[in-house]
């Protein structure tokens, strides 16, 4: 069985990739240590949120070269107007992705172990896939 579309769904309803039932996070993009549910440890080792934060950079990049490529060409706004009206857009955007940039990360962490066979990195069943 293919684990890493129910782990990734899992993951980007904030919930636990290895039962599906307890929370990632305590706060606004504060991953708990460790599920309340099955135990398991979301943060294993220091650096974990590297990947995590390169998700983030890169998709926000991407967005604001996007919106920066948009407003040139179908505006005819100055740069100082341009830019009061891009970077807080951008700003807001980069807030919105932060928490599904470290759950994605939380997922694909898990798959990896899953994939090196570690015997913890089992998928339980129950939790809503």
């Amino acid at each position: 069985m293919s684990v890493w579309r129910p782990v990734l769904a899992r993951c980007l309803r904030s919930r636990c990739p290895r039962c599906g039932e307890g929370r990632l996070f305590t706060g606004f993009a504060k991953l708990a240590d460790e599920c309340g549910v099955c135990g398991h440890a979301y943060r294993r080792e220091s650096g974990a949120s590297t990947g995590a934060m390169y998700v983030s950079a890169v998709v926000t990049q991407l967005f604001a070269a996007a919106v920066m490529v948009v407003l040139w060409m179908f505006t005819d706004w100055g740069t100082a107007l341009g830019l009061s009206v891009a970077v807080p857009v951008v700003f807001v955007f980069c807030l919105a992705v932060l928490p599904p940039s470290i759950a994605l990360w939380v997922g694909v962490e898990f798959l990896t172990d899953a994939a090196n066979g570690e015997e913890w990195a089992q998928l339980r069943e129950g939790g809503n896939s």
